[in-house]
């Protein structure tokens, strides 16, 4: 995950980030369209990597990793039980009913936008429409609990305990992180957790806040290509993402269109 030293940004650095960020959620935004049956997860990458050359940015996704590995697609595309790291290809075409984390970190003038939405496909069944909208918001309580003076566990507090009064879990094994120009820093963001614990909250602190909420097991299994992360169970999982700025009031959401 990067350095564990976490890093306060300038008013200057923040303001590139949030650049990179508006760029972020203007691409979840152009991608939208695509998300219906019949589509494949390629096109939907294939769109998103000429849109980002267009704006003279950069994928982070693409290349990123080991480098006997390095993903391979410039993003992430999540359908029905896959948690993260979905890699698109030509073979997956979205059925209706389905859901779908697109995850979209475009590299704007060195700074990362980090963001990723799920979106329903067509109709979905009310099981997978209920776990979309329960997991949006415990995005919205988890970056309400961010607070200057404040601690990095009660984030993780307030998105499990309202995941968990749902009837769902929450993924143990992925993280929101500090981003900045690099692409995974430290604090690590758990998405559980215990209010009051953990590192203290101050001004300048960038991270993402992205809850993976299961309908079943929090458990993850990883396929074969080192990426893909699928729930233990099968069942269905979805993941809001947004990256936020600390402020000395509050939060700031430098991935929400202005």
């Amino acid at each position: 995950m990067g350095s564990e030293r976490i890093t306060l940004l300038s008013s200057r650095e923040i303001d590139k980030m949030r650049k990179a960020g508006q760029l972020a959620a203007e691409l979840l935004d152009h991608l939208a369209p695509m998300v219906k049956p019949g589509v494949s997860t390629l096109e939907i990458n294939d769109e998103a990597e000429r849109w980002t050359q267009a704006k003279r940015a950069k994928s982070a996704p693409l290349g990123y990793g080991p480098k006997n590995n390095p993903f391979p697609k410039s993003i992430c595309t999540s359908v029905n039980e896959v948690i993260c790291h979905g890699i698109p290809n030509a073979q997956q075409i979205l059925q209706d009913g389905d859901i779908i984390n697109i995850d979209v970190t475009p590299i704007l003038d060195g700074y990362h936008g980090d963001t990723s939405r799920t979106f329903l496909v067509g109709t979905p069944s009310p099981e997978a429409k209920k776990l979309v909208e329960v997991t949006e918001e415990c995005l919205r309580r988890g970056i309400a609990a961010v607070k200057p003076g404040g601690k990095i566990g009660d984030i993780g507090a307030a998105i499990q305990e309202y995941a968990e009064s749902h009837g769902y879990s929450v993924v143990r094994d992925f993280v929101g992180h500090g981003v900045s120009h690099i692409f995974h820093t430290a604090p690590q963001i758990p998405h559980y957790g215990t209010k009051g614990k953990g590192k203290r909250i101050k001004p300048g602190m960038v991270f993402t806040i992205e809850p993976m909420i299961n309908q079943g097991t929090w458990e993850a299994v990883m396929l074969d290509d080192g990426w893909t992360a699928i729930t233990a169970d099968g069942k269905l999982s979805a993941q809001f993402e947004h990256t936020i700025a600390v402020t000395k009031d509050g939060v700031e959401i430098l991935t929400l269109r202005d």
